[in-house]
């Protein structure tokens, strides 16, 4: 018997029947990180465990492919479906290699990521879970034959479709209703481990926030009042703010850690407070909240987005440079003077070899290069008031520790050399970012002989803090970006180190052995802004001295003092 080309084989699949194989695999195979998780919490345990999976697997698969049925119209259903797969194999990679979740701070996180830190996220255990997740699937999707239903038929097959995945779903949440919602509201941040779901929702999110962050609308203003307190003697500051990057607090030997991670800093006269919380879990969420001078949930809260401390300070008439080694300073510098640590300062002589890489990736060190012409290229009239430098760090940026550090200063080994974390020996996985850490001590050591070749002419100081810290397999959790609420410590207790010599504490009127007492009081990002207001002795409406750690400290400079 002949057949005719365009005759449809028995064989041949309909779009729908793709759609729900699809969204088994994806709750089955592609959900396998949510339940491993699932397996360890002590809630679920003897029969329910078993019963509980199942109707959450086939909750999964029900919102899926209700979600999924629009779209079931045999020209799109295998692009469609090859997305989607994708989209699953990927998302489970990052979680159940980094037991990080996709909510819509950590999509926020991933928009405004550059190539180098995706670079670091690629490898070979990636491409092991594409193909066996989402590559395998995709072939043996490719080769089906579809049936090719007329529009009328095919439209109430995928509106069929989509009310019986909603019925199947709402059924048996229904049915599970009890053990589901202790669930949820136990372990919230589970429901964001829910693959592709959780994704596609916190995607909508993320874009939604970037659209809200990104105003037709200038921002609106704050401290043009500002204005700079007389100082005696009359030597215009010159502060470095260096802003770190995924560092815990409590790997630093100035808190307590026993490893020599701050050769450098143990040797100077600085003062570590050890008791800081991050204004968030990344640098996406920390970075424009840790400038702002609301305060966490103030600033949260906010309908219309605010110029921030950089902008306080150009109010007052100070020169400010932000100089960048990470992926941007999220908006905050968009007013003030800005440069990339790789782009090379005028009239300085060329980078070292080794010190950036062909790729545009540099060690932190880049960030001293050339800082003298970079200080000299500021505004003669706002330079002659003071200075701040914000230096924004590579800092411990992982999951590639080992790239944070140069060969010659690695005093920990051996090393972890993989961004597959989960396969690293413990002990090398930190040795790595240990490693990261006393380069930070080298930088920072670095800094402090600069400013000290800086007096008498200025009046240096330096503050460093980082925006977040890092899992580093506490509990089987890497990187950072957890939801704030549940986030571990780790990913929001950080370093928050002073550095004041002793004219420039005479300048301000700073108790140096005052404030070396309260190296413990409980601090947070929200003292950050106020305190670098107090620091410089600017005077706006918008200080709040309670927010300022340095103000118990603090009396007024004794007139023509030397």
């Amino acid at each position: 018997m002949l057949f005719s080309v365009n005759a449809t084989p028995r064989s041949a699949w309909s779009p729908q029947a793709l759609v729900v194989l699809c969204a088994l695999w994806c709750a089955g195979p592609g959900n396998w990180p949510l339940w491993r998780h699932l397996m360890t919490l002590p809630e679920v345990t003897g029969s329910r465990l078993p019963v509980l999976l199942l109707s959450m697997g086939l909750g999964i698969a029900g919102v899926t492919a209700a979600l999924l049925a629009p779209l079931a119209w045999p020209r799109l259903v295998k692009p469609l479906l090859s997305f989607v797969l994708l989209c699953t194999a990927a998302s489970a990679h990052f979680i159940g290699s980094y037991g990080v979740v996709l909510d819509p701070t950590m999509m926020v996180n991933a928009l405004q990521t550059d190539g180098r830190e995706v670079r670091d996220l690629l490898g070979l255990p990636l491409l092991g879970s594409l193909a066996s997740l989402a590559l395998l699937p995709m072939a043996w999707l490719w080769l089906r034959p579809l049936h090719r239903p007329g529009a009328w038929r095919g439209l109430a097959s995928n509106v069929g479709l989509m009310l019986g995945g909603l019925a199947l779903a709402a059924g048996l949440i229904y049915a599970t209703f009890a053990d589901l919602s202790s669930l949820m509201r136990n372990h919230t941040a589970m429901r964001y481990m829910i693959s592709p779901i959780n994704g596609w929702y916190s995607l909508a999110r993320a874009t939604t926030r970037s659209n809200q962050a990104q105003p037709s609308t200038p921002p609106a203003p704050v401290g043009r009042d500002a204005t700079l307190a007389a100082r005696h003697p009359d030597v215009p500051p010159l502060l470095v703010l260096v802003v770190g990057e995924t560092a815990r607090a409590d790997h630093f030997a100035l808190n307590g850690y026993g490893r020599p991670t701050n050769p450098g800093l143990s040797k100077l006269p600085v003062v570590s407070f050890s008791d800081v919380t991050s204004c968030g879990t990344s640098t996406a969420a920390s970075l424009p909240c840790m400038f702002s001078l609301l305060g966490r949930d103030r600033f949260e809260a906010q309908k219309q987005p605010q110029e921030n401390l950089l902008d306080v300070l150009q109010h007052a008439g100070l020169a400010v440079l932000w100089l960048d080694n990470q992926s941007g300073c999220k908006g905050l510098c968009d007013r003030v003077h800005h440069a990339m640590a790789s782009d090379p300062a005028p009239g300085a002589p060329p980078m070292p070899p080794g010190l950036c890489q062909p790729n545009g990736e540099c060690f932190d060190m880049a960030l001293l290069h050339g800082l003298d012409q970079r200080l000299a290229q500021l505004p003669a009239e706002q330079r002659a008031r003071g200075v701040v430098l914000v230096l924004h760090q590579m800092g411990s940026h992982g999951p590639a520790y080992h790239l944070r550090s140069p060969a010659n200063l690695k005093p920990f080994q051996p090393e972890c050399t993989s961004t597959a974390l989960q396969h690293c020996d413990a002990q090398a996985l930190v040795n790595a970012y240990d490693n990261s850490i006393a380069y930070t001590d080298e930088l920072l050591t670095s800094l402090v002989g600069w400013l000290q070749h800086k007096a008498p002419a200025w009046s240096p100081g330096l503050l460093y803090v980082s925006d977040h810290g890092e899992s580093l397999g506490e509990n089987n959790l890497y990187l950072h970006g957890m939801p704030y609420s549940v986030a571990p410590k780790a990913q929001k207790h950080v370093p928050l180190i002073t550095w004041w010599p002793t004219a420039t504490a005479r300048a301000t009127g700073m108790n140096l052995e005052c404030l070396r007492a309260r190296r413990q009081q409980p601090l947070s990002h929200d003292h950050l802004a106020h305190s670098v207001l107090g620091w410089l002795q600017v005077r706006t409406a918008a200080y709040q001295p309670e927010q300022d750690l340095f103000a118990p400290c603090r009396k007024p400079p004794e007139p023509g003092s030397p």
